[in-house]
C-alpha cells in the first residue's frame, strides 16, 4: 500500500509537471516540455518519498541548466 506522503508528493510534482508542459508547449521551449512530461510520469516508478523528492527537484531544475 502506498503511503500518504508518496501520494501527496506525486500529486504535487504532477501538477508542477502540467505547468511546465503547458509553458513549454506555448513558448516552444522543448526542455520545459520534456521536464513537464517527466514530472508527470516519474512518480509511477518510485515508492520512496525521498526518491520522489530528489528526482522531482532534479527534473524541476533541469530546464534551467540544460538548453535545447
Amino acid at each position: 500500500m502506498v503511503s500518504t506522503s508518496v501520494l501527496l508528493w506525486s500529486v504535487l510534482f504532477g501538477s508542477i509537471g502540467i505547468g511546465y508542459f503547458t509553458y513549454g508547449r506555448k513558448q516552444r521551449h522543448k526542455m520545459a516540455s520534456i521536464a513537464g512530461i517527466g514530472l508527470m510520469v516519474f512518480p509511477y516508478f518510485f515508492t520512496s518519498s525521498l526518491l520522489i523528492v530528489i528526482v522531482g527537484l532534479a527534473l524541476m531544475f533541469l530546464p534551467y541548466f540544460v538548453k535545447l
